[in-house]
């Protein structure tokens, strides 16, 4: 590890005492933000837990409110207070803390507001859309003294922390070089026509800090994750989650190089972001030069490794991470599978299929009050997130990123430099200053 990010990260591990929520026997108050997609996986984990109320929802489609209040009724649970408007949520002062799940563009402000406001907060991947939010969102955690749980899901997995215990203790010798695969069969999303905004939809503020843009369904419900404005590709959607394995695997935190090429492959259709991708990384921390490919593959997939085979992502896609060491290779598979295969015959080695739940560590944390509880702290989700962002500007520029860690800049590149934020719309302004 970087000795400069070493000394951060101890010092911010060390900052004062955070105050812990209420003991075991006491409720923990969560409300839950963007609850259509990922959203409906938050309240099903909250709403397993003991002795943890689900507050309060919000969303800005009246449609999705109605069809969770009717399905935390039929299993029995209290009604929550519902919102459009995540501001007004923030107000309501019994609520402990705010699960976001909202699209990739609110991310950021949203988690602010919350700290802003007193709630500790657990926030979707990426928890930022740009560079500069992957800065100011661990700025607001440390001024405002809150626990930020990132949503990387691997990082509370009983067998992928094993397997990174592994390649700590030397099982597969000097690791060198890692890959993330996100191979996944995702169709075209066709053309779709402006049209007007359906009725009990909040559009205005489902935008956000992104631009104003006339409705479309295409740049909505989900295939938001396929434009520029709200979403960073399947390298910001799935991706990130191996970004973030290879990165905690390797020992490593900023790159010095970054290049990434690919394109918009088979579909004519309104989709921005590439759908099939290839990303490399040079890391030159530590006197010890190591290298990281992350590669976005659509519509055909093959099961390297045996990735995808049984574990999470088992019935057709391919989503994992592969390790190379000088005695051996060790595959992820998903969050909650490795296996390993050690010498030049590649003999099988230690395997386990274990899952975890990164809900529940947040819980937990917020219990106990110790910042170096979280499996998934922000900090390390905030360094995972500018690995996506640097070889998205790569890709979008078509060049090779020199990326200063200490000047958090790329070398002799003002277009890139400029390219680490955006212009945000009045009203949803991510703070210079938190």
């Amino acid at each position: 590890m970087e000795r400069r990010y070493f000394l951060l990260g101890s010092a911010t591990l060390a900052s004062k005492a955070l105050k812990a929520m209420p003991s075991a026997n006491d409720t923990i108050r969560v409300a839950v933000a963007g609850i259509r997609g990922q959203g409906g996986a938050h309240i099903g984990q909250y709403s397993r837990m003991q002795n943890v109320e689900i507050a309060a929802l919000c969303d800005i489609d009246e449609s999705v409110l109605d069809r969770r209040l009717k399905d935390l009724d039929k299993a029995g649970k209290k009604k929550p207070q519902t919102f459009t408007d995540f501001r007004k949520l923030l107000e309501a002062k019994d609520i402990d803390a705010v699960s976001i799940a909202t699209p990739n563009h609110n991310h950021t402000l949203q988690a602010i507001w919350a700290m802003q406001a007193g709630k500790h907060v657990y926030v979707e991947k990426p928890c930022a859309h740009n560079m500069f939010e992957s800065r100011q969102i661990v700025a607001a955690a440390r001024k405002y003294n809150k626990l930020v749980q990132h949503g990387a899901n691997s990082r509370s997995g009983v067998a992928v922390k094993e397997a990174i215990q592994h390649m700590r203790d030397g099982l597969i010798g000097d690791v060198y070089m890692a890959r993330g695969l996100c191979f996944k069969w995702r169709d075209t999303i066709g053309r779709k026509p402006v049209e007007a905004v359906p009725a009990g939809v909040a559009y205005d503020l489902w935008l956000g800090p992104a631009p104003k843009r006339e409705f479309t369904q295409n740049r909505f419900h989900y295939n938001w994750h396929w434009f520029w404005d709200y979403g960073n590709g399947d390298l910001g959607n799935q991706g990130i989650h191996e970004v973030d394995i290879c990165r905690w695997g390797l020992g490593v935190t900023y790159p010095a190089k970054v290049s990434a090429i690919g394109g918009h492959f088979m579909f004519d259709d309104d989709q921005e972001t590439p759908n099939t991708l290839t990303a490399t990384y040079e890391f030159n921390g530590g006197g010890k030069k190591k290298m990281m490919v992350f590669e976005v593959r659509h519509w055909m997939s093959h099961h390297e490794a045996g990735i995808g085979e049984k574990g999470t992502f088992g019935g057709g896609n391919t989503v994992g991470n592969i390790f190379y060491g000088s005695k051996g290779y060790l595959a992820i598979d998903g969050y909650d599978r490795y296996k390993t295969f050690l010498g030049r015959k590649a003999e099988p080695g230690p395997e386990r299929i274990a899952p975890g739940n990164n809900w529940q560590n947040f819980i937990d944390a917020l219990r106990s009050g110790r910042r170096e509880d979280l499996n998934a702290e922000i900090e390390d989700g905030a360094i995972s997130c500018t690995l996506v962002h640097l070889a998205n500007i790569s890709y979008r520029l078509g060049r090779t990123l020199h990326f200063d860690a200490s000047s958090y800049s790329v070398a002799g590149d003002k277009e890139a430099n400029a390219m680490f934020t955006r212009s945000y719309r009045e009203g949803f302004v991510v703070p210079k200053k938190v």
